[in-house]
């Protein structure tokens, strides 16, 4: 029902992430990509790109949506409400833009027939 896709800098950031808060914990970084099959994309190409930074400003996170914008997902699920949470960004996408628990309760609607 749900397939994780991520773009190649958002599996960077995250390392990153880990890496620097809890190193010990990359081997169940390793193991929760493995048994959740998430799969990687390539890097998003520059049109993409240029659309992305028109929309979100930091360059670090206009690349993650880039890469998103290149999928076309049927969802970006995020916690940055900075950045990405934004009314005005979710008009602009062609794709729902929330946080897990977002997309949880849209799949329980989905689910029990709402």
């Amino acid at each position: 029902m749900i397939r994780i896709v991520l773009g190649p800098h958002v599996l960077k950031e995250g390392e990153e992430v880990v890496r620097r808060k809890k190193p010990a914990s990359l081997p169940d970084l390793a193991w929760l990509l493995s048994v959740g099959c998430v799969t990687v994309s390539k890097a998003a190409g520059m049109e993409y790109l240029e659309a992305a930074r028109k929309m979100v400003s930091y360059r670090p996170d206009a690349r993650i949506l880039a890469e998103a914008m290149s999928l076309r997902p049927d969802w970006f699920i995020t916690h940055d409400k900075e950045h990405f949470l934004r009314a005005d960004l979710r008009k602009q996408l062609p794709f729902q833009l929330g946080t897990p628990g977002d997309l949880l309760q849209y799949l329980k609607a989905q689910l029990s027939g709402g």
